[in-house]
């Protein structure tokens, strides 16, 4: 088994993992980004009782809606990018090293050239699962009424308190959601987002630029140290992926929310503020009717879901490489003594 398809499977089922513990944050922080009552706004709900309120008025299972595409979305996400992460890490290792041989650098590579192979595996992957992740926005945004709110009803809820104002026809899963995207723009409506998406890939760049520079240093003052054991323990790894995720997060939110908006259900009759032709349509509205604060919207909690799922996932996917390495090493080792001298 290649280097590349090991990261490649643990970045799946650390991806998997993580996505399981966070989805709720997740589902709450996609309608925050596409929350356009302003009313609503105003109000400022926290994140613990924005969940709530979901729960209270639409159930539990609406804080898991779609988690199975999104489930495979990660998969396929974290997979895709581990994989050709790898294969374009070891390329940039060897022409560094090549580089070396000609009395050029110290053989490692650099932050930029991390930097580049990061954008690179980004760019692939945005491109082969786009889609999944234009179903997955559009279920978690999917919300219904209570019944009792329905005309002839009469209701205890406020309306500034109402989840959305749309009464959800059973069943609306992956399939129904597949066939409204595309019913409203085709095969090119999978797509959407994908310009501001494409930009997203500084977010995972700039994270494991942050998060190889950081450990490299620390596997650095581990060798200088005199300590046995001096190697990376995996809470350690877990607060580099934190660190890392952080800066990513706090530099790229805004392309998050543009993308969040143009993937979400457009508003197509009605008002023409809450409806976007593109990506930089989307832009001008916001800042015309919303404001620089409308580009922040739920940034709070995608910090503590994205920090935590980053977190999470590297510290799952090294422990997974490690566990597959020794596997293998094992297995290499009994093969060796099997054969017959």
């Amino acid at each position: 088994m290649s280097d590349a398809l090991i990261n490649g499977l643990a970045g799946a089922g650390g991806g998997i993992i993580a996505q399981l513990i966070t989805y709720p944050l997740q589902t709450v922080n996609t309608r925050q980004q596409t929350e356009r009552d302003l009313k609503k706004e105003r109000r400022k709900l926290g994140t613990v009782e924005q969940m709530c309120q979901v729960v209270k008025h639409e159930g539990w299972n609406r804080l898991y809606g779609g988690l199975t595409p999104s489930l495979v979305g990660t998969a396929c996400s974290q997979g895709v990018y581990y994989y050709f992460y790898q294969i374009f890490r070891n390329k940039a290792e060897a022409a560094a090293l090549d580089r070396r041989k000609r009395g050029i650098g110290d053989g490692t590579v650099g932050m930029f050239s991390s930097l580049v192979v990061a954008a690179f595996s980004g760019c692939v992957n945005v491109l082969l699962t786009n889609p999944i992740w234009v179903v997955v926005t559009r279920m978690q945004t999917h919300t219904k009424t209570s019944k009792k709110s329905q005309p002839g009803h009469t209701s205890s809820i406020a309306p500034d308190e109402a989840i959305l104002a749309a009464i959800e026809p059973p069943p609306y899963g992956t399939i129904n959601t597949v066939q409204e995207v595309y019913g409203e723009a085709g095969v090119w409506g999978f797509w959407k987002g994908v310009f501001p998406t494409l930009i997203m890939v500084s977010n995972p760049s700039i994270q494991f630029m942050l998060y190889e520079t950081l450990l490299k240093k620390l596997k650095e003052r581990r060798a200088l140290s005199k300590k046995a054991g001096g190697g990376v323990t995996a809470f350690e790894i877990f607060l580099l992926g934190a660190v890392a995720k952080l800066g990513a997060t706090v530099v790229t939110y805004p392309l998050l929310v543009v993308k969040a908006r143009l993937q979400a259900k457009q508003v197509s009759d009605g008002d023409k503020r809450h409806h976007y032709k593109g990506t930089f349509d989307a832009i001008m509205k916001m800042i015309r009717y919303e404001g620089f604060y409308g580009f922040y919207k739920g940034m709070s909690t995608k910090i503590v879901q994205s920090v935590l799922a980053a977190a999470v996932l590297f510290m799952i996917k090294e422990e997974l490489v490690k566990g597959a390495r020794l596997l293998l090493m094992k297995d290499t080792i009994n093969t060796v003594r099997s054969k017959p001298l």
